[in-house]
């Protein structure tokens, strides 16, 4: 059970690196085309992951909701019940 779980966490130690490493790739490419079109594959990538974040974000926050009529008689009726006590 020990061994699994020290394997599994050197996989994911030396997995991360490999990750990082792939993101830093483009600008190491000779050729400029194809430096060119992994750039533009990243930046691809970049706004798909921005626009899945926003959506996910505008999901999240709640709508403003206006007072509603009760609301406001409600707080009327305790303004008139307390004057600056």
């Amino acid at each position: 059970m020990k061994l699994a779980a020290c394997i599994s966490i050197a996989l994911a130690i030396t997995g991360l690196p490999s990750a990082l490493a792939a993101a830093e790739q483009c600008r190491f490419i000779e050729a400029r085309l194809e430096r060119e079109a992994c750039y533009q594959r990243q930046e691809t990538a970049r706004a798909a992951r921005q626009k899945a974040s926003e959506a996910r974000e505008a999901e999240q926050q709640k709508p403003y909701e206006p007072m509603t009529q009760e609301d406001a008689q409600l707080a009327k009726s305790l303004r008139s019940i307390c004057r600056g006590c």
